[in-house]
């Protein structure tokens, strides 16, 4: 098989095995991110991640868990695919010779340019799922950014195209994820080097382990989420934000407004559940990937 074809394939096997393990934390997350300001002296509609979660189970089941998994699961295989190939040609492309080893600077270079060029099938797949996970708790808040109900990813889809700008409506909040996905990745995959070889105890990182690949995918992912976390919740509420009657003109007034109407804690939203998906989730990635590209050969 090609390179190419290799990437495309461990790509969405490792995607596939990072959806399963990390959507639920994911789920959490958003409903933190979304959920709107308290009015003064009223609670906030959820308490933490574990009271959100309870809420989350009470009110829709474990099925709730789960909700707008649909569109990265659609979209999980040209996701990583691309996310994967991308790094791959870079790789190629900075060796000196087939098959010389990249530096951790190198591989930081690699992981940005992957992330560049995800950042736009990211973006509305990312909508799409916003949308539907925090429908229940921007609906019963009154809010009108979820007055429209979605019975799924095509029909938040449907609805956007027609209702929202068309194709730029899919769009909306590519700037912050572009902002997510750059720095993120360049962070992820340059530490996924630096642990690997630091596991290894030399740069031949080909004999770890798979205990060693899930500790360094692990920690690697934790490194993307506390690197761009804040961007994230901007992304987020910019996405669900009501088209019509908008609260935020754009990435640095959403991003001042949370900070003025919540301080740096807003910024933080959901930072529990992230950080909580991204270890055991990373870790399944780049096992799943690293196992899969190994067996191709």
């Amino acid at each position: 098989m090609g390179e190419v074809a290799k990437d495309l394939t461990a790509g969405t096997v490792g995607g596939a095995a990072q959806l399963i393990c990390g959507h639920p934390f994911d789920t959490i997350k958003v409903k933190l991110q979304s959920q709107p300001a308290p009015v003064p002296g009223q609670p906030p509609r959820y308490a933490g991640a574990m009271d959100a979660v309870r809420q989350t189970l009470a009110a829709e089941g474990p099925r709730g868990l789960y909700k707008g998994m649909g569109a990265p699961l659609a979209t999980v295989a040209a996701f990583n695919a691309v996310l994967f190939t991308v790094r791959g040609q870079m790789e190629g492309l900075l060796r000196s010779h087939p098959g010389a080893p990249l530096t951790v600077s190198q591989q930081v270079v690699c992981g940005a340019g992957a992330g560049f060029a995800v950042s736009f099938l990211a973006c509305p797949t990312e909508l799409i799922k916003c949308r539907l996970q925090a429908q229940s708790t921007l609906g019963s808040s009154g809010s009108g950014a979820m007055a429209v109900k979605y019975g799924g990813p095509m029909d938040v889809a449907r609805h956007v195209l027609k209702s929202e700008g068309g194709m730029r409506g899919l769009f909306k909040g590519l700037v912050p994820t572009l902002g997510r996905e750059v720095p993120g990745n360049a962070a992820m995959f340059g530490t996924y080097e630096l642990l690997k070889k630091y596991l290894a105890g030399g740069e031949d990182t080909s004999q770890l382990g798979r205990g060693s690949l899930m500790l360094a995918g692990g920690l690697a992912g934790a490194s993307f989420w506390g690197m761009v976390y804040p961007t994230d919740v901007v992304k987020s509420v910019l996405q669900v934000d009501d088209y019509r009657n908008p609260k935020f003109k754009g990435s640095i007034d959403a991003f001042k407004k949370l900070l003025a109407s919540e301080g740096v804690k807003g910024l933080y939203k959901g930072f529990g559940p992230a950080m909580a998906r991204s270890i055991p989730a990373n870790a399944a990635c780049f096992l799943a990937y690293e196992v899969t590209r190994s067996s191709l050969g």
